[in-house]
C-alpha cells in the first residue's frame, strides 16, 4: 500500500475509480489466503497510523475517513525465480481471488472507510502521487 495525494484507475480510457488523499492498496491473493484473513488484513489498513494530519504524521484511516482506492494486483505474486518470464502459479485464481477482495473492501466499509476499487480482472491504468514516498508491504499472515 501507499500513502498517495491522490490516486485513480482508467479502464479503456474511462475513469472508473480517484481518490484525493488516502492510501492505495494493491492487493494480491494467493492459494492459502482466507476470508477472515483478508478481513483481518482490512482491519489491520483501516488502523494504520500512516496518514498525514496536518502537522502531525500520523493518523489513523478511520478516524480521519481517509479514502482507500484498492486495486486487485495478481502480479504482486510473480515468480521469477526462473528464466525471464514470471510465472504467475502462486496467485490465487479468480474464482478464489475475487470474493475475497470483496471481503477486504466490505470490511473496510463496514469500518467506516470510504472504498473506492479498480475493476477486478480488467486491464487497468494505475495513476498515482505517492506521499512522502511511502510505501508499505502488510501480509495477511
Amino acid at each position: 500500500m501507499q500513502r498517495v495525494t491522490d490516486a485513480s484507475v482508467r479502464v479503456e480510457g474511462q475513469i472508473v475509480a480517484q481518490i484525493g488523499p488516502g492510501l492505495l492498496v494493491l492487493l494480491g491473493v494467493t492459494h492459502t489466503d482466507s476470508e477472515a484473513g483478508a478481513r483481518g488484513l482490512a482491519s489491520k489498513t483501516a488502523r494504520l497510523r500512516i496518514l498525514r494530519d496536518g502537522d502531525r504524521d500520523e493518523a489513523a484511516a478511520v478516524e480521519f475517513a481517509a479514502p482507500v482506492l484498492v486495486v486487485s494486483q495478481f502480479t504482486l505474486y510473480a515468480d521469477m525465480t526462473s528464466g525471464r518470464r514470471p510465472s504467475w502459479k502462486a496467485a490465487a485464481p479468480a474464482a478464489i481471488a475475487q470474493p475475497l477482495v470483496t471481503a477486504f473492501c466490505d470490511e473496510l466499509r463496514q469500518l467506516g472507510v470510504p472504498v473506492e476499487t479498480g475493476v477486478f480482472g480488467a486491464t487497468m491504468a494505475v495513476s498515482s502521487t505517492n506521499d512522502g514516498p511511502m510505501t508499505i508491504w502488510l501480509d495477511a499472515n
